[in-house]
């Protein structure tokens, strides 16, 4: 008998195995039921009485999300889905009428409350962000990030720029907020941080976010943050600047060299205390530790050396180890644009 043979025979393998089996299919299963309950819970605004409705709206809703979830790029691409995955479909309860019409998809997409699907999705994603959280057990990261909804043309000609508010160790959206303009995006940060918890987590963004209010509400709010030094607040920018020269860090470290792209990256972070670095900190609410990055690359096929430095405030303590991790986060979240 082969040794695996002998320990399933013993029936310590069996039930164990099928444990595992069974937790992956409940898991599935609460997650798809949740799904149903979520797309259940969008007013159908559609006129009922009149009789000619072929599609459940939670079906439609949940077409576009399993879709989407699969990587479909619009409506054409959301059917063929539809139709490739139809038995499945059935299966579980839906469409069974067959796959609605793309024009069907566009004015389910065009009735439905924006706001108010935003606000169910918000509910939604705190459900599992709360699951996954506590199975993790480590300190929540969200990148606050703004874009342009290419391809969405509002009635003033521009695309809508999205401010997100992003759990990166979770892949979830927690909440978003439209303005109609880029430079709006100083004033939806703070309502953006209304609709979410983030007491105990730490708040990243970019040079945009360096405002009083903002920084006063992540405060406030129980949070911590790490934000990019930039030309936008220059008494703040140049003053760190000019007095790191004479300070000695805390404490530094450096990555270890990475090849990618044809360059050898080698990062190196300096972490100082603000204390005597940080002119006016009553306007910021308190001391910050200043972060200054380093990046030193070669480029493999000529040797050719480049460095740059950035620099970075943060209300988390200096004793913070490799706070790195939090600058690297926020720039994976900036490259998926």
């Amino acid at each position: 008998m082969k040794p695996l043979d002998q320990v399933r025979s013993t029936g310590a393998y069996a039930p164990d195995h099928t444990a595992k089996v069974h937790n992956k299919f409940d898991t599935r299963r609460s997650i798809l039921e949740e799904l149903r309950a979520f797309a259940s819970s969008v007013p159908d605004f559609r006129r009922l009485d009149k009789g000619n409705i072929r599609h459940r709206l939670d079906d439609i809703i949940m077409l576009m999300i399993l879709g989407r979830i699969a990587g479909c790029i619009g409506r054409a691409e959301i059917l063929e889905f539809g139709r490739y995955n139809l038995n499945k479909l059935h299966k579980m309860g839906m469409l069974k009428n067959g796959v609605p019409s793309e024009a069907t998809l566009c004015r389910v997409e065009n009735g439905i409350n924006d706001t108010g699907m935003a606000d169910r999705m918000q509910q939604f994603a705190q459900i599992f962000l709360d699951r996954l959280l506590n199975a993790c057990r480590v300190i929540e990261i969200i990148c606050i990030d703004g874009k342009a909804e290419r391809g969405t043309v509002q009635e003033n000609g521009r695309s809508p720029d999205i401010v997100s508010a992003y759990s990166f160790n979770t892949g979830i959206t927690l909440a978003t907020e439209a303005c109609q303009e880029k430079s709006n995006e100083i004033k939806a940060v703070p309502i953006l941080l209304d609709k979410i918890d983030i007491a105990g987590k730490v708040v990243t963004a970019d040079a945009m976010s360096m405002q009083k209010d903002i920084v006063e509400k992540i405060r406030k709010k129980g949070g911590d943050f790490l934000i990019e030094l930039k030309a936008n607040q220059p008494s703040l920018r140049y003053g760190v600047e000019d007095r790191l020269a004479g300070h000695i860090p805390v404490y530094s470290y450096s990555e270890d060299p990475v090849l990618a792209h044809g360059r050898i990256e080698t990062r190196t972070y300096r972490i100082y205390d603000g204390l005597d670095i940080i002119a006016d900190k009553e306007k910021w609410g308190g001391n910050m530790t200043v972060i200054e990055y380093e990046s030193s690359t070669v480029k493999k096929s000529t040797g050719a050396y480049t460095s740059e430095k950035r620099l970075y405030v943060s209300s988390m303590p200096t004793h913070t180890p490799k706070p790195g991790i939090f600058v690297r986060n926020h720039w994976s979240i900036e490259s998926m644009h």
